[in-house]
């Protein structure tokens, strides 16, 4: 048996490896940009003394994309952070406002798996409790790809909805809330070790749509930790031992962000008393009635076409998010 030692200096060295490729792969990225930069010079030059259209447009297409390509570089920059590579776990659950809270936090998922796929991220449902009427009641998603931890983590918080209820036959306006919980999924050389007295492993029966495992077999899993009442479930695989990892995979990554968030050297330390209830004030609204718009309350930042914001794209609420924290 390797003594502790051995696997902390392994840890380090694969830590040490993980920053010498994300310092090459940047390096690279920059000699890329550099070397675009050079040969649009070039063609600028050669446009001044041939007056070719075609030349002209192909230099406007270059530089449109290099900005694109620099900014996203530049935003790659901020997201330094110890996770920020990693793949998210999302968490979705409903807050106040009924059945229109639950239809509001299956949009909210639509959003975010638009958002995911946009970025060409593969998105993995972990768990989906479906509402009583409509909607869900919360939903777990794994979306892999680099950096979607460092993005994502934007939009930790309280989402606001304001809009004319179609559940309420007097057609009312109605402000619905659902919360909104970004983990980072921990890679191998960050993983953690939980003493299995801290759990309480509880096995239940999958509820809603699935295979024919459904509603048959106690295939769903839900953990406790003791310690804080962090509480996990996972009841989209097929399999006890396939649920009971991914609901462990996602108790591990959320005590090492809680354990962050707190400040505190081990997960040892943590208690029920650091416990965050997900909910507080809300960091964005969306509002489709009396008019329609978008506000971010952290940045400011807002955006009139909702209808585009729902169908996926939020990188400039994130971006904004990111240059005002750094981070």
């Amino acid at each position: 048996m390797q003594e502790p030692e051995f696997w902390d200096n392994m840890k380090k060295a694969q830590e040490i490896t993980q920053k010498s490729k994300m310092l090459k792969d940047r390096v690279e990225l920059v000699n890329s940009l550099d070397e675009r930069l050079e040969d649009t010079r070039s063609l600028i030059e050669m446009s001044k003394e041939e007056e070719d259209e075609d030349i002209l447009n192909e230099i406007v297409s270059e530089i449109n994309e290099l900005t694109v390509r620099i900014e996203n570089f530049r935003i790659e920059l901020l997201l330094s952070g110890e996770y920020d590579r990693n793949n998210a776990i999302l968490d979705l659950h409903t807050g106040a406002g009924g059945t229109d809270a639950q239809d509001w936090t299956e949009m909210l998922l639509r959003m975010y798996t638009r958002w995911a796929e946009s970025k060409n991220f593969k998105v993995e449902t972990i768990d989906l409790l479906p509402g009583d009427e409509a909607g869900v009641k919360s939903a777990a998603l794994k979306i892999t790809g680099e950096f979607a931890y460092g993005y994502l983590k934007a939009e930790k918080g309280i989402h606001r909805l304001v809009r004319i209820s179609p559940f309420n036959a007097n057609g009312k306006r109605q402000t619905s809330f659902a919360s909104v919980e970004v983990i980072p999924e921990l890679t191998e050389n960050q993983d953690i070790n939980i003493k299995a007295e801290d759990l309480r492993i509880d096995t239940y029966r999958a509820s809603g749509a699935g295979g024919q495992h459904v509603n048959k077999t106690e295939s769903a899993i839900r953990i406790t930790h003791i310690p804080t009442g962090i509480v996990v479930q996972c009841q989209n695989e097929r399999s006890q031992h396939s649920n009971r990892e991914s609901a462990m995979a996602m108790l591990k990554a959320k005590l090492v962000e809680l354990k962050e968030r707190a400040h505190k050297e081990k997960i040892e330390d943590l208690t029920g008393e650091l416990k965050d209830n997900g909910f507080g004030s809300q960091i964005r609204s969306y509002v489709f009635h009396p008019y329609t718009m978008v506000k971010d309350h952290r940045t400011g930042f807002e955006v009139a076409n909702i209808n585009s914001v729902m169908d996926g794209n939020i990188d400039s609420f994130i971006t904004e998010y990111l240059k005002k924290t750094g981070s």
